[in-house]
């Protein structure tokens, strides 16, 4: 027996059966060989897509990333029915085996299942979408990527939080970016009582005016909320097209409103309290008759 005898018994060689098929060497390296061949095509069409899509501006950068995605589950789905076929699987009996399993398999992976629906179903709708800058469960971020399972957020301190994609879906999320780029930011301050309010106002208002990413229109407004236990309470909203760095522009402001109030003599105050004593027995042990008195 030469060579090439053995290596075609070597090659038809039978591994182990799937049905009554036989698996031969060279069906699983044709299965392996496929199987990466679509994992990689379906990476690098991906790839390829979003940077011809990234031409066309009239495709919003969220919308750029689902479409690329649904491609790519595309081309793995229909790779992976290619890679069956060369060890010999009928993909119909596949299917009804998978439907009867069906019940079983829910159980077990509801959860995993669970995330993958809802990862289509963010894909297709588009609450979040890559880049968006969104608040859950305590948590503010952006949104890095949308992933079968689970969805990466990275804080602003470059932490990268793994969100489950149910769990966007099931609760409330806060959402900057979404629609309409202007929001409206809220910041709070507190007066000395007999303040003079009008100047208060005015004072707020200019240094709304003078900051860089504040909006001309709707201008900037200011609120007097209510008589506080220590201070007169007032409310600055202003508005502005950059709500992923809303921290930012809040903390400016807060520096600005402390600068200017310390300028005009606006006194920002803290609490306090009156303490009235109406009757203090152990004074007398000290020689104190009345409270407040003494030698």
């Amino acid at each position: 027996m030469d060579w090439t005898d053995r290596a075609a018994k070597i090659l038809d060689f039978r591994l182990f059966r799937l049905g009554r098929e036989p698996v031969t060497p060279v069906d699983l390296v044709l299965f392996l060989s496929a199987l990466f061949l679509t994992f990689t095509v379906s990476a690098v069409i991906q790839r390829m897509l979003e940077k011809r899509l990234l031409r066309h501006r009239s495709f919003h950068a969220g919308a750029r990333y689902t479409l690329s995605r649904l491609v790519q589950y595309l081309l793995i789905v229909g790779g992976l029915a290619v890679s069956l076929k060369f060890l010999h699987v009928d993909l119909t009996a596949l299917a009804v085996v998978f439907g009867a399993l069906g019940v079983g398999i829910g159980f077990g992976l509801q959860n995993l299942v669970g995330n993958f629906v809802a990862g289509l179903v963010i894909l297709f709708e588009r609450p979040i979408e890559v880049g968006d800058r969104i608040k859950l469960e305590g948590v503010e971020g952006n949104v890095r990527d949308i992933s079968f399972r689970s969805t990466t957020v990275v804080t602003n301190d470059n932490i990268v939080i793994i969100v489950p994609n149910s769990s966007i879906l099931n609760n409330n999320v806060t959402n900057w970016s979404h629609g309409d780029p202007r929001v409206r930011i809220h910041v709070p301050v507190g007066v000395a009582y007999g303040s003079d309010v009008e100047k208060v106002r005015q004072t707020l208002i200019d240094v709304a005016s003078k900051a860089d990413n504040v909006l001309d229109d709707p201008e900037p407004s200011v609120f007097f909320k209510e008589f506080g236990d220590s201070s007169l309470n007032f409310d600055l909203l202003v508005w502005t097209e950059d709500p992923v760095h809303h921290l930012r522009l809040r903390s400016y402001l807060n520096f600005a409103i402390d600068a200017a109030f310390r300028s005009r003599g606006i006194e920002i105050p803290f609490p306090q309290r009156d303490l009235h004593i109406r009757s203090a027995p152990g004074l007398k042990a000290l020689g104190i008759d009345k409270p407040g008195g003494g030698d």
